[in-house]
């Protein structure tokens, strides 16, 4: 039960990560303002087409990974998504405004435990392939 709660949390987390940076993405292409995410290490417009094709490819390994398919992907996404997390919130320059420490450490915390997630939906699927 706890293992199903920790996947679904871990699904929920990345579609909505995903779905919050292509609109935020897509609304910078058509205002043509760049996006300003320091703690990305990417710049101007590079960061936001890299925001919006990684956000439509995450959203993407998600609706997949809940179908049971590419879920080694999926685990991929999780690492690579806490790992830029960590380095960016923690390990770089980053320089957080009044008030954001607190919603950070719960966006890099949530990114680790979606690592949980991941590899728990890995074993179910292969656990399910093992069956047929």
């Amino acid at each position: 039960m706890a293992k199903a709660l920790v996947r679904y949390f871990s699904f929920v987390f990345h579609g909505l990560l995903a779905i919050i940076l292509i609109a935020v993405s897509g609304v910078a292409l058509e205002s043509g303002q760049a996006l300003r995410l320091d703690m990305l290490p990417w710049t101007g417009s590079t960061l936001t087409y890299i925001a919006l094709l990684g956000s439509l490819a995450g959203l993407g390994i998600v609706i997949l990974a809940f179908r049971r398919k590419l879920s080694a992907l999926f685990f991929v996404w999780t690492l690579m998504v806490a790992a830029l997390m960590v380095k960016g919130y923690i390990f770089s320059g980053y320089y957080f405004e009044p008030g954001d420490l607190g919603l950070s450490l719960f966006e890099v915390a949530a990114s680790i435990l979606s690592i949980a997630g991941a590899w728990f939906q890995m074993q179910a699927a292969v656990e399910i392939q093992k069956r047929y």
